[in-house]
């Protein structure tokens, strides 16, 4: 009796080999790349800073006010000294202790004006009763609103690198403020707050 051939089985095994070595085979091939570098970019962020100048009497005070009474002070407004400005506007915000009727009643209560010279403004007048004036033409950023509040100040110069804005707060006690505001006594806070610009293609 003859045994059945085995060959045939061989040859399909020899095959599936075969095969399965060339699939593997189709990932070895290399990739031809191609690159040039960048050239280097900076980013750096902007600063938003500000400070008081070598003038500020805003810290004066002022005592025995009577209807119709002005007080005036001067305070110079620094902006950054140096790096990329990020402003984007300055506002005055003047906010009360305790607050009374001299700032309660926004009709006749005090009211304050915040104006700008171009260079420093000249000081006359006795301390603490000063007066100013201006050897340019004087910009009004504030007029005549009830003191407390949150106030722009637009287009200052202290948004930019080594700006200087040279202002004048003045409040008022209007001529029609009541004999229920005599012997009162308000204490006022002022803040300068600089803020960022608005972000966008840069």
């Amino acid at each position: 009796m003859r045994r059945p051939a085995l060959t045939p089985k061989l040859l399909a095994s020899t095959a599936v080999v075969g095969a399965a070595a060339a699939i593997a085979g189709l990932g070895t091939y290399a990739t031809w790349t191609s690159s040039t570098p960048a050239q280097n970019q900076t980013v750096s962020a902007g600063t938003v800073q500000i400070a008081l100048g070598s003038t500020n009497r805003l810290t004066t005070n002022a005592t025995g006010l009577v209807p119709g009474d002005i007080v005036e002070r001067a305070v110079d407004l620094d902006g950054p000294s140096s790096g990329v400005s990020g402003i984007g506007s300055i506002s005055l915000g003047v906010s009360v202790g305790s607050s009374t009727l001299l700032d309660s009643d926004t009709t006749n209560g005090l009211h304050i004006n915040v104006d700008s010279c171009p260079s420093s403004w000249t000081e006359s007048g006795t301390a603490p009763a000063y007066t100013y004036s201006c050897g340019g033409t004087v910009t009004s950023l504030v007029s005549n609103q009830p003191v407390i509040g949150n106030f722009n100040l637009p287009n200052l110069n202290s948004m930019n690198v080594g700006g200087v804005d040279h202002l004048r707060v003045k409040l008022t006690l209007p001529g029609t403020a009541p004999t229920t505001m005599m012997g009162l006594s308000d204490t006022l806070s002022y803040v300068f707050t600089a803020t960022a610009r608005a972000g966008g293609n840069r």
